[in-house]
């Protein structure tokens, strides 16, 4: 087969790029051709694939969207393929792969009517409505429970169309018998001390992943307990300059560090005590899992995704909506009790061995194979 991947934006340390590379590379593997559609790429090119660069700018990124589509289907028209995944929704797909959650629930119930009378919204809802509305043929490949109920509530989508993958965790990210060296090594390269409580935040996007409430736990960390050493390190790509506005004024300046988008997320996974995660909307949240298969406690939302395999393998801690600011602190503050971390360790650990938390790219090939074959098979009819 030859299949076009649709992505807007690609950069190698978001979870939904991390997917869309590693969908790619499976499909490769079965013996298909990629062909790229994107308009900016940061990082490696994926080997063997079709790359090419979506010449278009607007003033809004509604507009350039829209041209975006209209050069793919003019380029597709020139140069046709067997099927076409979006990894963005979009009109006109075959396949499309839920990252992103719910736009038209968030703005039903976070934006007021004013909002919803805009270009940018009849944008959007256009475009999910293409993909999860009652006239659609789109397949949708779901990785949320909650982001699925939300999408049949608005649209009535068929639940023949809707498949929900298992998680998609690396092997590299599991605790190894070298689990121990590797920690030592990180955290000397950090200049972190033994007895240091390394808080860990992953995520590009700051301000959807929760960081300004995992500063403030930690400046409430240093009124509770002002001789308790703990550092905050922050690792990925976004605009860093309203948190360190926010750390200094809390007086927590020195306890934050941002190491940008990073290659060894592996590593500090292993080197941190605790993971933090008190996302605003998050529709997965791969790093939950990453994080309890190297057996590092988490603390999350309930919003995310993924947060409901936190709470089965009893591996941290998971804050009820609507969030509140002191259910973090008091969360932070029992993460410190070695004892309490060690029993999620173990719980974290003895869960990921048991559960399938690792094929979601094979199943989802799969998929495309079988929709993309379905619809050759309409079109012989």
């Amino acid at each position: 087969m030859r299949l076009a991947f649709l992505l807007y934006k690609y950069f190698p340390y978001g979870g939904m790029q991390r997917d869309f590379r590693r969908f790619v590379e499976e499909v490769q593997a079965r013996g298909h051709h990629c062909r790229i559609y994107y308009i900016d790429w940061q990082g490696d090119k994926i080997p063997a694939a079709e790359h090419r660069k979506v010449p278009v700018s607007a003033a809004s990124n509604h507009r350039r969207n829209e041209r975006f589509l209209a050069w793919v289907n003019n380029d597709l028209a020139a140069n046709p393929v067997d099927g076409v995944v979006g990894f963005n929704k979009m009109p006109g797909l075959d396949v499309y792969y839920a990252a992103d959650s719910c736009y038209l629930d968030k703005a039903m119930n976070e934006r007021g009517r004013l909002y919803r009378r805009g270009g940018r919204f009849r944008h959007f809802a256009d475009y999910e409505n293409a993909v999860f509305g009652s006239a659609s043929s789109t397949e949708i490949l779901l990785i949320s429970d909650t982001e699925k109920a939300k999408f049949k509530h608005h649209y009535h989508t068929s639940e023949a169309r809707m498949h929900m993958l298992p998680p998609g965790i690396s092997r590299d990210r599991c605790a190894g018998a070298d689990a121990a060296d590797r920690r030592k090594v990180i955290r000397d390269s950090l200049g972190m001390a033994r007895s240091e409580h390394l808080l860990l935040f992953v995520g590009s996007g700051f301000i959807k992943k929760g960081l300004d409430r995992a500063i403030r736990a930690l400046a409430n960390v240093r009124e509770a307990q002002p001789h308790q050493t703990i550092r905050l390190v922050v690792v990925g790509q976004d605009r860093e300059r309203r948190f360190r506005r926010l750390a200094k004024k809390l007086g927590v300046h020195d306890l934050v560090h941002f190491l940008g988008g990073r290659d060894d997320v592996a590593e500090l996974l292993l080197g941190a005590d605790t993971l933090v995660h008190p996302a605003l909307d998050e529709a997965a949240g791969i790093v939950l899992l990453e994080a309890l298969v190297a057996g590092l406690p988490v603390i999350c939302t309930d919003v995310c995704g993924y947060a409901h395999h936190i709470a089965a393998a009893k591996a941290g801690m998971v804050l009820r909506s609507p969030f509140l600011q002191e259910d973090l602190n008091t969360a932070v503050l029992r993460s410190l009790d070695g004892v309490y971390r060690s029993q999620c360790r173990e719980t974290g650990l003895t869960y990921a061995q048991l559960t399938d938390l690792y094929s979601m790219h094979s199943t989802g090939a799969a998929l495309i194979e079988a929709a993309i074959a379905h619809k050759q098979e309409r079109g012989n009819d």
